[in-house]
């Protein structure tokens, strides 16, 4: 993915690809001509006029023939016919012929021609924009942008102009327009960090800008556009989250009557209530490749694990995590980096830390349904409130 700060735009449009810069051209042209659309409309609306040259200023007065003379000027000698005669100027001496380009340099010419171009269609749309906020009585500040690049599951990548007002939900909408793709619930935005191993699909109505902007420089994270069946699993199936000590035969056929009660109990309730799960799991030791199993409680406030030799009363626990600053991560090929017991992992760790830190919380699952379990009931704990629960949603993710 590349993002660009708001302040230093050409590193970051210089590492795009050709089709990439076009699109991003498309996509600057098309704003412009928006924001001019709005400006007539404006305009017709009677709150913006032209502005008109002052009134009541005299025009020029023509020239005169009966002028006084003008003085002839010291570096004009008059001849003997009195005619004033101008000496010759020295002549420059002759350009030297062009060089010869090689094919390498005509192409990274004709790219830095098209991110000086881009560069004047931001500036353009920039200018346009802070008129048309300053008509309508808004702030006029510009609205920092980042240039984003999404990468599809074939492969193949769109170039988008992310503003800080936008949130998740507006971006897939324009990945929709963009892709022709069905839109339906499951489609996200996953940010990946490869330095980390580990990968988190971002909530609809987190804004974008904020956790990008915390990458560093020289960062290889990216962002995916993907489908994930388990973004708003717990909407299609509540069961499988808050019955989960049940047995999956009753679970598989609960009937929708039933599902929409449970739903409803735990969600229109005066507080979200979070999945009350619990068990083992296994905890990467600081700054080692060893991990050590213990009992984990998942709470509203955070996780919690139960010290030996004592009970699972409150009282006794002790707080591993509070759910305040961080996020839940999956990771990837802990196995082979990590010497972890498996590969069904989670991270927990604040969004600014980008590398290897001692305050990153790994955690380890025996398999791909207990991390399901957990990372859901952590992202209710966390977001609970601002999941799109209503019926209309589920009939779409059904």
């Amino acid at each position: 993915m590349t993002h660009s700060s708001p302040f230093d735009p050409p590193e970051s449009l210089n590492e795009l690809e050709d089709h990439d810069l076009d699109a991003l051209m498309a996509d600057l042209v098309a704003e412009i001509n928006d924001v001019e659309e709005s400006m007539t409309i404006t305009g017709k609306g009677g709150t913006a006029k032209p502005h008109a040259e002052p009134a009541g200023l005299p025009f020029p007065p023509p020239p005169s023939s009966h002028s006084a003379p003008q003085p002839t000027p010291l570096n004009v000698v008059q001849n003997s016919l009195g005619a004033a005669k101008v000496p010759s100027p020295e002549l420059p001496p002759p350009p030297e012929p062009p060089k010869q380009l090689l094919p390498e340099d005509i192409e990274a010419q004709a790219k830095a021609d098209k991110i000086k171009l881009a560069l004047e269609k931001l500036k353009e749309a920039k200018v346009k924009k802070s008129w048309v906020a300053s008509d309508r009585s808004l702030s006029s500040s510009w609205w920092p942008q980042l240039v984003v690049k999404v990468i599809m599951n074939d492969g193949s990548s769109k170039t988008l102009m992310v503003d800080e007002r936008q949130i998740v939900r507006d971006v897939l909408d324009n990945m929709f327009e963009k892709t022709h793709c069905d839109c339906n619930v499951d489609w996200c935005l996953i940010e990946t960090n490869p330095e980390l191993n580990i990968e988190r699909g971002f909530e609809d109505h987190e804004n974008l800008v904020e956790p990008l902007s915390a990458w560093t420089r020289d960062s290889e994270n990216q962002i995916y556009f993907l489908e994930r069946i388990d973004k708003y699993a717990i909407f299609k199936n509540p069961q499988n989250f808050y019955l989960w000590k049940k047995d999956k035969k009753s679970l598989q056929d609960m009937k929708d009557k039933d599902k929409e009660l449970l739903l409803q109990e735990n969600f229109c309730g005066s507080s979200i209530i979070v999945p009350d799960l619990e068990g083992v799991l296994h905890l990467k030791e600081d700054g080692k490749k060893s991990w050590k199993q213990r009992y984990f409680l998942l709470r509203a406030s955070g996780i919690y694990y139960v010290p030996k030799g004592k009970t699972k009363t409150s009282r006794d626990l002790v707080c591993f995590v509070q759910f305040d600053n961080v996020n839940v991560y999956y990771g990837k090929e802990f196995k082979s980096k990590y010497k972890a017991p498996t590969d069904f992992c989670f991270v927990l760790k604040h969004p600014q830390i980008q590398k290897e830190s001692q305050y990153i919380k790994y955690l380890c699952c025996d398999d791909a349904w207990t991390m399901t379990l957990w990372v859901t009931g952590i992202r209710i704990a966390k977001v609970g409130r601002t999941l799109p629960f209503d019926s209309s949603f589920r009939e779409l993710g059904s």
